[in-house]
């Protein structure tokens, strides 16, 4: 039986990579998108905003009513903001944790009826190594990654008895539109106090990203994952100096790592 896949935000970057590999290895795919999109081959495009609970109710019911069960749910889609926590304006504050959080959220109340009543399914979350630990001029970010981390968490333990997994992926720098997007919402406001070094830190985060790995990497691992029959519970596709970071961060006292962390975004 062919398993049938539901992913968010498939415009560009790793949704779009992935539901491309997908549906070319048989998977039923639906990948929703904000605004019209170029068609992709075997991939069904549903229109959707995270930040609407009934955009996203009407997409799943779709989906359900057409094929009856979602075997896969991988919540990609996200917003990505930048600046400092003191200067970033509600608005995008709120835009950040409305989409990568309540986001998501809202695609777990409507999959899981369905996943619960099949007894089984996949649920693989984004979260990111920012999600692993704080990054500066990111705080909001990584609050939102932060938060689906303990999500997955107790969510692994509330469907377990429903045979239903839950998987997290923690993203390390990638060469996506996430760079370019994220300037959408940048700290604007006249005479920040924190904009110089803002800028400094900026142009080292965005460096980072353009000179990281392409999408394709970690969506070649998203196939892997689903293929697997005992996939783990996360997955960190990073270089082996984030790995490491990660270690660092679990083992050595705040203190020791923040001064190894805030030296490489510029901050003496």
């Amino acid at each position: 039986m062919q398993k049938v896949v539901f992913i968010t935000g498939i415009s560009s970057g790793f949704g779009r990579k992935t539901a491309e590999l997908l549906a070319a290895k048989g998977f039923i795919v639906y990948g929703t998108v904000r605004k019209e999109t170029e068609a992709m081959p075997n991939v069904n495009l549903l229109k959707m905003d995270l930040t609407d609970h009934l955009s996203i109710k009407q997409a799943v019911s779709k989906v359900l009513a057409k094929e009856g069960r979602i075997d896969i749910l991988i919540n990609n889609a996200g917003a990505h903001t930048g600046g400092a926590i003191e200067t970033t304006s509600i608005e995008n504050i709120r835009i950040q944790m409305d989409t990568n959080v309540m986001g998501l959220v809202y695609m777990l109340k409507e999959v899981l009826p369905a996943m619960r009543e099949q007894r089984e399914g996949t649920i693989i979350n984004f979260s990111s190594i920012g999600g692993l630990m704080g990054l500066p001029f990111q705080g909001f970010y990584s609050a939102s990654k932060f938060a689906i981390e303990g999500l997955s968490e107790a969510l692994r333990m509330e469907v377990k008895q429903f045979k239903i997994k839950v998987i997290v992926i923690n993203p390390g720098d990638f060469h996506t539109n996430n760079t370019a997007n994220r300037r959408n919402f940048l700290t604007k406001t006249a005479n920040d106090p924190y904009a110089e070094q803002f800028t400094k830190t900026l142009s080292i985060i965005e460096k980072d990203e353009n000179s990281g790995w392409p999408p394709e990497v970690l969506a070649k691992k998203i196939v892997k994952i689903i293929e697997t029959k005992n996939p783990c519970k996360r997955y960190i596709i990073a270089t082996a100096e984030q790995k490491l970071a990660v270690v660092l961060k679990n083992i050595l006292p705040a203190g020791w790592f923040i001064k190894i962390l805030a030296p490489h975004y510029g901050i003496k």
